[in-house]
């Protein structure tokens, strides 16, 4: 292992939770990387790849990319063991590379243009990679190439120009907001780990609005102030988390010490609060911790039970997991800092006027049905605040005036965009303790740069004293001037639970039209009647609609990309009237929205269809009321050459066994010819059986393939299965159909949402799973999240098994 020397020399194991080095068991059959994102004193990004027995490192301050245009700036590091690519945890202060990791993407990669190792190995010495990564977020080809001058630490990491690549600059940390699920191999490995630590939950925020949603679908409760924590309970203990993922034990032990004396394994999610007897919090005092002075006490008021007893809890709805809490914070018998937080009972008019009353921060009001959407900020849950509050970065300040102590006034700023604004000074607020001990914070972090543009004017700029952008605080304020700037702005306190890279402004959802906005990069997507029921039976609004495809985006994208799209609308409900969509008016959409002309037989003239190929179409779709988004099977560059191959077993009333029954049949069909087929429920009443084509035949080619599988299928079950297309002459048959592979024909997408009761989703099956137990109306808008969390993707080997039409023909 004396490859690892600086590794080794850089690092006291006694003291970091990162692994040793050990030599692997086994040599693994596949060559893995890894990204880590590290939140050292920069956030930055660890890419790994595994070679001749090591971790081949390098930081990339921005994240790795998708879009071939950002050539990704990435500095070789030193070599890191292999165990290293399941670490996750917290490396202490004090230590090299201190701070919080954790994996962004992990798999595994081939290599391009080389034949193994060795000429991998050479190339590398060379400065000049190139390879493929097959991982969830990360996939297709990749280029690293050594930057030419004296460092030959500086290399450009380089996404190559193919089918994964994105059409619009990739931005790392949305990503992550994104929650895609881990790989496993790093969870198990990260498990045998020594010092394991638990995978850090990121807690699902509120939208700010002006007006209270009402009704009995909601649950109030008050707005606490303080820090909001994640308190997680494993074999290793309890350990408390902000909401960015710092390690809060040493803040709170008090907390730590009642959450002990349960016996159960864990998450809660609460709020940390100092208040006096009259339950008047004191914000400015968390910073310090305890012990606390006089009659203040120290409460964790707990609103949410993620986990339990390993249980994912996350997609129960919100009453259920409040019920569950209660029961579970029973089992504390002397309760003097764990409390279950309030629910607030009456009218909304009356819980608003007693919040005036006993001047608190606000009221928090959610959805009884809500699922917890980790890392989300949702219109589920929704808050009002009683007095304006903004976070803001300290990027400097005044020399103090008059009879003031150690400074005038703060220099406050976001992010917008990813770059930092400006947004006012703040001078009042403060008490000679608070000056003082932000004063020998902020003498610690000066600095002779301006952190703004240097054209931004800043109010007596020739007085400020400059420091680096690492203090985030909160502010009351009066309201935002014309030119996004806080008026009369009063230090509430410093907020050491936050980093200022997630400190940006928090805009009010307007609650009266109840919209939103959401930015994706250089794309603004406006979001409508997000509160409108679209699932009458089931209660389910046009919101949760839209947080689905925001959260499964990754998922469904594939099969959305580069091809036209048919929208089904329903922008009044499920129980109204809907229709269909191809055409749409390209002066009345966003100019972003990639729409191709695409000439239609039928009606003589070119057809403006929509190309979703990103996150930002996909909601700008959703938001229309697509319930069910239907892609061609072809893309429109190669329109008479099919993707895939469908196989559609509709019912027509037919016992959904017998379904099954067929569906068995024609899986047998494609093995005996050596073809690779994929199952999903239609979210309807049937199934759909995909073969991927590769765009190698036309049409035509594809149907009388589909027809011939057909036709044997009928041959076994000539008494359930038809042909004939006519419903009326297949009644109670299921219709076996083959037609469905034509030009300009539409299937629902994996994973789209169905304008049918429980809200049903057309879902990627195991062949595993095709059995008598079956049920469609299990896969839902509910059990999804929970499904693609817990199982492997169904189609992950998709792509890697395109079909040979011949020799399957061959085969009979």
């Amino acid at each position: 292992m004396g490859k690892l020397v600086d590794y080794k020399k850089k690092r006291a194991f006694d003291k970091t939770p990162e692994p040793s080095g050990k030599i692997p068991a086994k040599k693994s059959q596949k060559l893995r990387f890894v990204v880590q994102r590290h939140h050292a004193s920069r956030l930055h990004y660890d890419f790994r790849l595994e070679l001749n027995g090591v971790l081949k490192s390098w930081a990339v301050p921005k994240g790795p990319s998708l879009y071939p245009k950002d050539k990704r700036l990435a500095m070789q590091v030193e070599d890191h063991p292999i165990d290293y690519a399941g670490f996750e945890g917290t490396i202490p202060k004090g230590n090299y590379g201190a701070g919080v990791v954790t994996i962004f993407d992990s798999g595994y990669y081939d290599f391009v243009d080389c034949k193994d190792t060795t000429e991998f190995a050479r190339n590398l010495n060379k400065g000049s990679l190139k390879f493929k990564l097959h991982g969830h977020i990360l996939k297709g080809e990749f280029a690293l190439v050594r930057m030419k001058g004296d460092d030959e630490k500086s290399w450009l990491l380089i996404k190559h120009n193919d089918r994964y690549a994105t059409d619009v600059p990739f931005d790392s940390e949305t990503k992550v907001n994104t929650d895609i699920k881990q790989a496993g191999i790093d969870f198990k490995q990260a498990k045998k780990e020594k010092n394991p630590l638990p995978k850090i939950p990121k807690p699902m925020l509120t939208k700010l609005v002006d007006n209270l949603p009402q009704g009995d679908d909601w649950i109030y409760e008050k707005k606490y102030d303080g820090f909001r924590i994640i308190a997680v309970g494993d074999e290793e203990g309890i350990h408390l988390y902000s909401r960015n993922g710092k390690t809060m034990n040493s803040l709170f032990p008090s907390v730590v010490g009642e959450l002990s004396s349960l016996d159960r394994t864990m998450v809660l999610d609460g709020e940390v609060v100092i208040e006096d007897e009259k339950e008047k919090a004191y914000f400015q005092l968390l910073a310090s911790g305890e012990p606390l002075p006089g009659s203040l006490r120290l409460r964790y008021y707990v609103f949410d039970l993620l986990q339990l007893q390993g249980e994912d809890l996350t997609t129960y709805t919100f009453k259920e997991r409040r019920e569950l809490l209660t029961l579970f914070l029973k089992k504390i018998k002397k309760k003097e800092i764990i409390h279950i937080s309030q629910q607030l009972s009456g009218s909304l008019e009356t819980i608003q006027k007693k919040a005036e009353t006993h001047r608190w921060e606000g009221i928090i009001a959610k959805s009884k049905e809500s699922i917890y959407q980790e890392g989300k900020r949702s219109s589920l849950w929704m808050k009002f605040k009683l007095r304006q509050s903004q976070e803001a970065i300290i990027c400097g300040y005044t020399k103090p005036q008059g009879g003031r102590s150690y400074f005038g006034a703060l220099v406050l700023g976001f992010y917008s965009d990813n770059v930092l604004r400006y947004i006012g000074n703040c001078g009042t607020g403060f008490n000679e303790q608070i000056l003082a001990d932000l004063y020998q914070r902020m003498e610690k972090l000066k600095t002779s740069v301006k952190p703004f543009d240097k054209h931004t004017v800043i109010a007596k700029e020739k007085d400020v004293i400059w420091i680096e952008p690492d203090l985030v605080c909160e502010v009351y304020f009066l309201e935002w001037t014309k030119d996004n700037h806080l008026r009369h702005p009063v230090f509430k306190g410093i907020r050491d639970d936050k980093e200022p890279q997630e400190i940006e402004k928090e805009n009010v959802m307007k609650e009266e039209k109840n919209e939103d906005t959401i930015t994706l990069g250089r794309k603004e997507v406006q979001l409508t009647n997000l509160n409108k029921i679209y699932w009458p039976e089931e209660g389910y609004v046009k919101g949760q609609m839209i947080a689905y495809y925001e959260h499964m985006e990754s998922y469904i994208l594939p099969y959305l990309k580069n091809k036209p799209i048919s929208l089904h609308r329903f922008p009044n409900g499920i129980d109204k009237e809907g229709f269909f969509q191809k055409d749409v008016d390209t002066d009345k959409i966003p100019s972003w929205i990639k729409t191709k002309a695409i000439y239609s037989e039928s009606t003589d003239k070119d057809v403006d269809y929509i190309i979703c190929n990103d996150k930002a179409t996909l909601l700008y779709i959703a938001n229309l009321g697509s319930i069910e988004i239907n892609p061609w099977l072809s893309t429109y560059q190669k329109p008479e050459h099919p993707e895939f191959a469908v196989l559609d077993l509709d019912p027509n009333g037919a016992d959904f066994q017998e379904v099954i029954e067929v569906a068995q049949t024609a899986h047998t069909i494609f093995e005996q010819a050596d073809i690779k087929s994929f199952l999903k429920t239609s979210g309807s009443t049937g199934l759909h059986i995909y073969v991927y084509v590769k765009q190698k035949y036309t049409f035509d080619t594809v149907r009388d393939f589909v027809q011939w599988v057909a036709q044997l299928v009928h041959e076994s079950h000539p008494e359930t299965t038809s042909l004939i297309r006519d419903p009326k002459k297949r009644k109670g048959l299921i219709y076996l159909d083959f037609l469905q592979n034509r030009r300009g024909q539409t299937v629902v997408a994996p994973y789209s949402l169905r304008p049918k009761a429980k809200a049903t989703a057309s879902t990627p099956l195991f062949w595993e799973e095709l059995t008598p137990k079956l049920r469609l109306e299990d896969y839902t808008i509910k059990t999804i999240f929970q499904r693609v969390e817990k199982k492997e993707d169904p189609w992950s080997e998709i792509w890697n098994s395109p079909t040979d039409i011949k020799a399957a023909l061959a085969k009979f």
